[in-house]
């Protein structure tokens, strides 16, 4: 049986991929099979009983009695077409769970399992169960790396396997927190005990406590180690099974709350005791007796005096003595080592041991029994093996034999001694021996559960795996077969009722459309022909407890009593036992039993004598063995001489049974999985398959009645709140739309995913699926989250992208910027204008500043220490000054010229401010149009984003016509490639005219400089009003460029948006493409539906048929039924008259008895004594039980009458209960009705808000593209200030000079007199020197003519550059005019050539199926495989995609944080509010609950009353009956009283049914619900009419049933003609589709230019070879998809082992991400706080800014004032300046600063793409934690609903307990009047029946006084 491998220490567990999924050659060689889809069928093959395929040549399989002619191979053959069955495609060979068959008959799901057999797949799933095949052979399926597989993953992501039901049921426990149970049954050989074994090691390995003391086992240890001590005492060796269990076991293993083992027990059942005495030759004994004689323990022979050959002991070697799978010696190591583990100590381990070893003893012993004398009395001559047993006994071995060859035994008071012969001496020993060896194991067992139970941990629930033995059918079949059989008659009829009964009544409880079905596995009729009473049982029983019964009289009685009124009960067949005494109908089959010895057995006799010396012996074991015993005490108690034994009367069978109730009522209590064992075949041989055996194992497991209703039937539930929750991904606004619910999943079902309607059922409380439709709407699901996540990667992809070309764009834009200066660098080396610039440059004024500023700051400081002496100076001369005033007047004439330059001066600099002041004021214009220009482009990228988002979603259906449209594509990509290089042009052209700007704008500055320098050289101030005019006349033309520069900027604009407008144009073409695309999938999917309906119209006929014959059906079983209640009444009339047979023979009896009595000994005088004694005392329990039964007439008449009161009450209080209840659910429904839609109104809100989210990320994309435009702007600016502030300087260096001059001025007036003449004579060469710089100025006035000259011919270069872009753009909307022409005809061409090969693709799906199949497989393993990592990768996306939204939110993430707060806080407070009313309908439940307990306890009380009353009433009808009425009278009065025990039941139905009814309302509350009650009740109706009407006219309605039956066959055949004529109609129609769309491709065809290439296109696909390479190429993404799925498939055969491990990291990883989140949420508010406080410096620096130019303004005006204080506005003017460039260098560093904090908050931003926000995870988290424990809330309630239906069902049981056929009533209107008039009636018939129990008591009494007088005759007879 499978078997873990047997590694090497150390060695690595072996790959075991093989054995659980097909390789891929083999899944190759599978989809290469020859099959034909409409001709391959299977036939029966009649020699190996199997099936052989073959190809059906003609007849029609939808007609059952058509003849149908099938070819196999050169043979043919006729069978009728219910004999051929279709054979699925190939890509369901080796299907991994047969309900998923396409075609499910008996060969195609023997043909399944064979396949997997033979390839080493011995694992299948069978809908509920899984089945297991015997190997014979030991594969690597059980070890620690399988383990790790199956660990905590659900049934369908891992391949079928034994451990994948052991943890379902693990998690079913955890999840439900009630017990499960795992019932492996199969028949005898099938490897139920390993598979045992297995389940045991997978619950201790995965949930091991991990407790465990110090040198003590651990329990998982303890636990596996029961299993070698259980297989060694209780396995043997069969004909079938070399391993074989004699005896069941039922283990239990509790877990406590944290799933976690803590502690086991086992109770074992039916250990075979008679294999100990006799085994068949093929067959051995318990395996403990050889691995004693392996010699692995090397002391143990000598303590057990046991000789080296096993042939010594008789008991031990009656059959085969090795066997070649089992290592006897490896065993007795196993179990010596379990005992140890156990807890054994040495002295119980050798007394285990030396009970083993003196069994084999007394074999032998039994053989040295010798008769001697006459009545050949046993004795012994030979004591060597009785000194042996009476040593290991620890008794005395003389007193030991006497006893066995005379046993005691107490004659009244004294002890006697009977003499044995040897036969019975044997038998004597034997009964010891079998009795010491199961006492002794079931005490090893107790040993076991007192170990394995650990006190200190709690037991909260338990998994029990049931191992017992399978059917059994032998030559031989005796006592322990019959039991073993009827044990698995129980179990099947267990899994019948879980599997069919339970399963359909959920869907009549559910409201589904479902009529009930009968699959004929009902065992009940058996199993009653055991229990019933005066059935085989209570024969069995009865016959064991008569002292003179015999094996014949046990035969008789059992044929007199069962056969012909038991169906299962049959005539023995001779073949193979011709001894056999009676056979059995089994569920398995008909097995013929031999009951010899049958009485010995169930009796178990024991000789007193020897336990009671047993007891008193030395041997532990054994005395503790005995201790329920009662023995036999040698001397007689004083105190009670007439003591009964304890336990005397128990008898094996009814033992048995009890322990058998104990275990099927504990069955129905768990939650039951089931394993199903199958024997291969009966050779033992790995791979080999017997047909017949194999078919036959499978209709007794119910493996084909099982698949049968699960294609038929919903095997797959889900409820309404779990299906929400895992598919609102479907439909998400349809399910928010919806009301409740179920409406919700109507909505997925049929709005998203448009399943049919056959496929689903939609219940009160669950969704049910047919089976393989939950496997269909994963993969829906996960298709749904994949186009998810691939919108995700693609907006990620789609930014990383644009981010590269943005990164590409400034790249290119600095090459540009490098080439130019490069170039205006190497022009600049040969232009001879910059050769004179660089030669004048260094001997210029303004070159030299930072000369001249130190000259005067040293000159000013100079004068600043030289002050007091200049004043002391000045006091002095003051009056030199007084005498010279009249020449200072003349002087200030003339000097009046100089003062009106200064004032001119002061004036410019004022004007020139002013100026700045205006440019910064159209600066701002310009920035404000910008912004609005800006906010133009954001609105188109807005709109280019949407398209661009509308391309990516159509660019998955583009994909598959790339190929088609690929020329398109080229040219569409060419003229991208012209508009770029325009693009490029127009960005060179603007760069050309920024650079000749800048080149205008240096030579300004030149000009500039040059007449700075003429004003510097002349000395005199009458030219600084020539050099205002000429500034002035600079600054026109500086803003006369730039006005044609902004001109030039606007045309580019334009360009740009007509360019984009073309864009926008060519897209929409794209769109309209895809448009007429889905028109045409639209016209696609109408033909689809269509075949549909005519589809759905087949199922209706269909239907129809299978209504019409399962009415047939129901009228024969009523039929069936009304046949078995006449039976049932002429054996109760039988019965009656047996038991007034059998009460004549046994007064008979008793008079022959006592006419005999005075022949008799002494002996005999005592024993008569003694029965006087019992007959008094049964005498006086007699009148007592007289007495009592009076008693209880009477009390329960009283407690009748009280109960119906009481009934009548509660139906009061019922329905006043109802109608509250009725308004609390109104009130309750108004009340949710609000809250779904406030809830409702939250998530559109939460819409609302994620919408506006969206609208602000956009918002603050674009803020951020102005801000850096902004920041352009400003750097711009900055350098436009800058070269304002070099001109300031100049005029400061100016103003400077001149007030150097004014001070010499000042400082020579003292000597003004005498240097007069001096100062005539330089006049002079003054106006020589004006002269020479006026001929110099004309100069250079002719070089400013020379720039004019050039600055126009740039100019007349930018008009051409401009003529140069109107004409690209002439050529733009050339090729755009061609491209709508010419293109746009092009694509409706391939547009044609589109829909062909969309027809041709549409042909070849199958082969892409074809290939997609092969990979399938792959794709559901790497599903599996990948659940948990894509849960953590959808809550990776899910972070990512917060991080994402939370980086756009970088200055809004306060503002929305806080309305998420609030609406997460709402959202709690309706959580909270839902969670109380959700409390308040689950305390209303309870209530309800309780009330329903109540009144079923109620029920349950007035039905045993009843039922008590039904047994008075037999017992009077009996009594009545011994009283000497006829069987005329008798059989009246029975019928009378039958016909009123039933109205009286009927009228207790109609109250349950009136409780179930108000239930039903209670829990329902739905109209459409009492709408089908009341069509039911009618229906209900309609049929007892029928019925009555029925048994009226027998005979009448047996001719019209037949006529109906034949009519209805009529119009099945007719159904099935229309069926087949529509089927043949829709085969034409879909013909003429196909003509028609060949006809239109060939007229396609003929009208396109690719005609050609699309007819070689159809040729290729025709041909197979060219096919593929065809579908390759056009496929191509389907096969690289296969490609990449095949190394994964590679790939995660080696990751297979680490996936769990893996898990656990990325757990690890998760849980450190999280703390990164926070982590780096807090760095993210450091900065965003840093950024918003260096904002705030910024517009505080700006202030200053402001507040300084002010200042500056002030400073000038106060310089006007006064102009003795302009030393002093020199020195503020100088520190305004410091301070100006101070704030800008304070300016750039904030700049930088910000950068940098930028930079930060970037790489803040990056790290938290990683981890996400902490604060919408955790809110998100939130959510999520409320709704899981909504769903928790949900599912509490739903966990009460079933809880409340379970009750349901369970008065429904007893409903059906009480009357069978009494499961439908009458209306319910008059229910209260029926029942008070039932009422009435009853007392009635109560009174009557006193009245005749009064009469019966009398003659009762009569009869006793006749007994009397009849014993004291008796007794006289005796005396005399």
């Amino acid at each position: 049986m499978p078997g873990h491998i047997k590694l090497v220490k150390g060695a690595v567990d072996p790959d075991p991929t093989e054995f659980l999924v097909p390789s891929m050659e083999v899944k190759r060689a599978d989809q290469a099979k020859v099959y034909d889809a409409k001709k391959s069928v299977w036939i029966p093959d009649e020699k190996t009983h199997g099936y052989k395929e073959g190809l059906i040549e003609s007849g029609d399989l939808e007609d059952p009695a058509s003849k149908c002619v099938v070819a196999v191979g050169h043979e043919k053959f006729t069978l009728k077409a219910a004999q051929v069955g279709k054979v699925n495609p190939p890509k369901f060979e080796k299907c991994e769970d047969m309900v998923n068959l396409t075609f499910l008959n008996d060969a195609s799901v023997f043909w399944n399992l064979k396949t997997r057999y033979q390839a080493k797949l011995i694992h299948t799933y069978s809908g509920l169960f899984v089945v297991v095949v015997n190997p014979y052979k030991r594969y690597p399926l059980y070890t620690h790396r399988v383990c790790k597989i199956y660990l905590g993953k659900r049934r369908n992501e891992a391949p079928p396997h034994l451990w994948a039901i052991a943890e379902g049921a693990y998690r079913n426990m955890l999840m439900n927190t009630k017990n499960n149970a795992m019932l492996i049954t199969g028949e005898s050989g099938a490897g139920k005990t390993e598979n045992t074994k297995k389940v045991i090691s997978y619950f201790a390995t995965v949930c091991s406590s991990g407790k465990r003391k110090e040198g003590e086992a651990s329990l998982e240890d303890k636990i596996v180690q029961t299993n070698p001590v259980l297989e060694a005492w209780g396995n043997a060796k069969t004909v079938r099974n070399d391993n074989s269990s004699r005896f069941g076991k039922f283990i239990r293993i509790h877990f406590n709350a944290a799933g976690k083992l803590s502690g086991a027990d086992m109770v074992v059942y039916l250990l075979e005791k008679s294999r100990l005495t006799y085994q068949q030759p093929l067959e051995r004994c318990y395996h403990a007796f050889y691995n004693l004689m392996s010699d692995q323990v090397p002391d143990l022979k000598e303590k057990c005096l046991l000789s080296d050959n096993i042939l010594d002991y008789w008991f031990v070697s009656q059959g085969k003595l090795t066997v070649p799978s089992i290592d006897d010696k490896e065993d007795m190591q196993f179990a010596d080592e379990a005992f140890d583990i156990l807890g054994f100590t040495v002295e119980e381990k050798y007394n285990v041991f030396k009970c083993t070893a003196a069994l084999m003893h007394m074999g032998n012993l039994t053989k040295d029994f010798v008769p001697v004398g006459k009545e050949e009395q046993a004795e012994i001559k030979d004591d060597t093996n009785a000194q042996k047993v009476a040593e290991l006994c620890g008794i005395d071995c003389e007193w030991m034999l006497t006893y066995f060859c005379k046993p005691k035994l107490k004659v009244g008071t004294e002890w006697v001694q009977k003499g044995s012969s040897c036969t019975g001496a044997a038998s004597s020993v034997s009964g010891i021996a079998r009795g010491i060896y199961e006492r002794s194991f079931r005490l090893v067992v107790e040993k076991c559960n007192e170990t394995l139970c650990d006190p200190t941990m709690k037991k909260v629930s338990y998994i029990g795996v049931l191992d017992i033995a399978g059917f059994e059918i032998f030559d031989y079949n005796g006592f322990e077969q019959i039991c073993i059989n009827y044990v698995n008659e129980k179990l099947q009829q267990f899994f019948n009722q879980h599997m069919f009964t339970l399963e359909q009544e959920e869907y009549v409880r559910e409201g589904l459309d479902w009529a009930n079905v009968d699959f004929g596995m009902d065992l009940q009729k058996c199993i009653d022909m055991f229990e019933k009473p005066m059935a085989l049982l209570a024969i069995f029983e009865e016959e064991s407890l008569f002292p003179k019964a015999t094996d014949k009289t046990f035969a008789d009685k059992l044929m007199s009593n069962l056969l012909g009124k038991w169906s299962q009960f049959a005539k023995p067949n001779p073949r193979p036992d011709p001894d056999a005494h009676f056979a059995v109908i089994h569920y398995a089959a008909t097995v013929s039993y031999n009951l010899t010895g049958w009485l010995e057995k169930n009796k178990d006799p024991l000789n007193d004598t020897i336990v009671e010396m047993i007891k008193n012996g030395s041997n532990e074991l054994m005395v503790a063995s005995f201790a329920d015993h009662p023995g036999q005490p040698l001397e007689a108690p004083k105190d009670a001489p007439d003591r009964k034994k304890k336990g005397g009367g128990k008898t094996v069978s009814s033992y048995f049974k009890g322990q058998l109730d104990d275990l099927m009522t504990t069955l129905y209590k768990t939650e039951p999985h089931f394993i199903r064992c199958v024997v291969p075949n009966t050779h033992k041989e790995p791979g080999g398959v017997e047909s017949g055996l194999v078919m036959h194992q499978y209709q007794c497991n119910g493996v084909l009645a099982g698949i049968a209703i699960c294609r038929k039937g919903f095997p797959n539930k889900m409820l309404y709140p779990e299906f929400k929750a895992r598919y609102n991904i479907l439909a998400a606004k349809l399910v928010a739309k919806a009301k409740n619910d179920k409406a919700a999943a109507s909505a997925v079902l049929d709005g998203a995913v448009k399943m049919e309607k056959d496929k689903f059922r939609l219940g009160h409380t669950k969704v049910f699926f047919r089976a393989g439709i939950l496997g269909y709407m994963e993969e829906f699901r996960e298709d749904k989250i994949g186009s998810v996540l691939s919108w995700l990667q693609a907006g990620a992809r789609g930014k990383a992208s644009r981010m590269q070309f943005k990164k590409l764009q400034d790249q290119k834009l600095a090459l540009y910027a490098c080439q130019r200066a490069i170039r205006s660098s190497m022009m600049a080396k040969t232009w001879l204008w910059m050769q004179i610039w660089l030669a004048i440059k260094p001997n210029l004024k303004c070159t030299q500043f930072g000369k001249f500023k130190k000259e005067y700051e040293d000159k000013i400081a100079l004068a600043e220490a030289n002050i007091d002496g200049a004043l002391d100076a000045r006091s002095k001369v003051q009056a030199v000054y007084d005498g010279l005033a009249g020449q200072k007047n003349e002087l200030s004439l003339a000097l009046k010229s100089g003062g009106s330059a200064v004032q001119d001066i002061i004036d410019k600099t004022t004007r020139i401010e002013g100026q700045a002041a205006d440019v910064q004021g159209e600066l701002a214009g310009v920035v404000n149009r910008i912004k609005g220009e800006k906010a133009q482009k954001v609105a188109l990228e807005g709109q280019i984003g949407k398209i661009n988002a509308t391309v990516a979603q159509l660019e998955g259906e583009v994909g598959v016509q790339e190929g088609v449209l690929a020329s398109a594509e080229q040219d569409r990509a060419d003229k991208d490639d012209q508009i770029k290089t325009l693009k490029d042009e127009i960005a060179h052209q603007s760069d050309m005219i920024t650079k000749l700007g800048k080149e205008k704008r240096s030579v300004g500055d030149g000009r500039q400089k040059t007449e700075e320098d003429i004003q510097a050289a002349e000395d005199k101030c009458n030219h600084l009003s020539r050099v205002k005019g000429k500034l002035e006349q600079a600054l026109d033309e500086s803003e006369d460029a730039l006005e044609r520069e902004k001109k030039v900027k606007g045309d580019v604009e334009k360009a740009k948006r007509k360019i984009e407008g073309d864009l926008k144009l060519t897209q929409e073409a794209v769109s309209d493409l895809e448009r007429v695309k889905a028109e045409l999938s639209g016209t696609v999917a109408r033909k689809e539906k269509e075949g549909s309906a005519l589809g759905a119209k087949i199922d209706d006929e269909a239907t129809l048929a299978s209504k019409y014959s399962k009415q047939a059906k129901e009228l024969l079983a009523r039929l069936e039924e009304l046949d078995e209640e006449l039976v049932i009444e002429r054996g109760a009339r039988a019965k009656a008259e047996k038991s007034r047979t059998m009460l004549k023979k046994d007064i008979e009896d008793i008079a022959s008895r006592l006419e005999e009595a005075g022949s008799n000994t002494s002996t005999q005088v005592e024993l008569n004594k003694k029965r006087e004694a019992e007959l008094a005392r049964i005498k006086a329990e007699l009148e007592e039980l007289n007495i009592a039964q009076e008693g209880t007439c009477a009390a329960l008449r009283m407690k009748h009458n009280n109960t119906m009161g009481d009934l009548g009450e509660q139906i009061d209080n019922l329905n006043s209960n109802k109608v509250k209840s009725e308004k609390d659910k109104a009130g309750l429904e108004l009340d949710l009705r609000d809250a779904r839609l406030d809830l409702e109104d939250a998530v559109k809100g939460k819409a609302e808000l994620d919408k506006t989210g969206k609208l602000l990320q956009g918002s603050i994309v674009d803020s951020n593209t102005r801000l850096d435009e902004m920041a352009r702007a400003l750097n711009e600016a900055e350098s436009t200030k800058k070269r304002l502030q070099v001109e300031n300087q100049d005029l400061n260096r100016q103003i400077e000079e001149l007030e150097a001059a004014i001070a010499n001025m000042n400082k020579g007036k003292i000597s003004v007199t005498t240097q007069l003449e001096d100062t005539k004579a330089l006049a002079d060469a003054e106006a020589k020197d004006r002269a020479a710089l006026l001929t110099k100025f004309k100069m250079m006035s002719t070089d400013l003519e020379n720039l004019r000259e050039k600055l126009e011919n740039e100019a007349m270069r930018k008009s051409d550059a401009l003529k140069a872009l109107s004409k690209a753009q002439a050529e733009i909307q050339l090729w755009k005019s061609r491209y709508e022409t010419e293109g746009m005809g092009r694509i409706e061409e391939l547009e044609g050539a589109r829909a062909k090969l969309q027809a041709k693709i549409v042909e070849n799906e199958e082969l892409v199926d074809v290939l997609q199949t092969k990979v399938a497989n792959a794709e559901k393993s790497k599903g599996r495989l990948g659940t948990d990592l894509d849960d953590i990768s959808m809550e990776y996306e899910r972070v990512h995609a917060a991080a994402l939204i939370t980086e756009k939110r970088a200055k809004n993430f306060d503002k929305v944080l806080g309305e998420w707060l609030s609406k997460a806080s709402d959202v709690t407070a309706e959580v909270a509010a839902s969670q109380d009313e959700g409390r308040n309908y689950s305390s209303e439940l309870f209530r309800l609950k309780a009330a329903q307990d109540e009144a079923v306890e109620q029920l349950d009380i007035v039905k045993r009353e009843n039922k008590n009353l039904a047994d008075e009433i037999k017992d009077l009808l009996d009594q009545l009956g011994e009283g000497g009425r006829s069987i005329h009278d008798l059989d009246k009065q029975r019928r009378r009283l039958e016909q009123e025990k039933e109205e009286l039941q009927a009228a207790l139905e109609e109250a349950e049914a009136t409780l179930e009814m108000e239930e039903n309302k209670v829990l329902r509350a739905q109209l459409e619900l009492a709408q089908v009650r009341q069509e039911i009740d009618r229906r209900v109706a309609e049929k007892e009419d029928e019925f009555n009407n029925t048994r009226k006219n027998h005979a009448r309605a047996m001719d019209s049933l037949g006529a109906s039956i034949e009519t209805e066959q009529r119009a099945k055949g007719e159904g099935l003609r229309v069926k087949k004529q529509l089927e043949g109609e829709i085969n034409e129609l879909e013909i003429g589709l196909d003509h028609a769309n060949k006809a239109n491709s060939e007229g396609l065809k003929s009208i396109k230019r690719y005609q050609g290439q699309l007819r070689e296109t159809i040729q290729l696909f025709e041909d197979e070879a060219r096919a593929r390479a065809q579908i390759s190429e056009q496929v191509g993404i389907s096969e690289r998809k296969a490609a990449a799925l095949s190394g994964e498939v590679e790939e995660s055969k080696a990751l297979l082992d680490g996936a769990s491990r893996a898990q656990r990291q990325l757990q690890g990883d998760i849980a450190d991400s999280r703390g990164a989140v926070n982590n780096m949420q807090t760095i993210n508010g450091r900065d965003m706080t840093s950024k918003r406080q260096l904002e705030s410096s910024i517009h505080t620096m700006q202030a200053e800014v402001d507040g300084m130019l002010l200042a500056a303004k002030n400073a000038e005006e106060k310089s006007k004032k006064a102009m003795v204080d302009a030393a002093r506005l020199a020195d503020e003017l100088r520190a305004e300046q410091d301070h100006a460039t101070s704030l800008a260098a304070a300016r750039n560093s904030l700049s930088n600063q910000l950068g940098e904090l930028e930079g930060r908050l970037a790489d803040a931003e990056n790290a938290a793409l990683k981890g996400g926000k902490a604060s919408m995870a955790k809110m998100e988290m939130k959510i999520r934690e409320l709704e899981a424990e909504l769903a928790s809330t949900q599912s509490r309630t739903g966990e009460a609903a079933k809880a409340l239906q379970r009750g349901e069902r369970k008065a429904k049981e007893l409903a059906f307990a009480q009357g069978e056929d009494r499961k439908n009533q009458d209306k319910m209107s008059d229910l209260a009047a029926k029942l008070q008039g039932k009422i009435k009636t009853y007392k009635q018939q109560i009174e009557e029946a006193e009245e005749i129990a009064a009469l019966n008591l009398a003659k009762f009494r009569k009869a006793q006084q006749d007994l009397e007088e009849t014993e004291e005759r008796a007794k006289l007879a005796m005396v005399l």
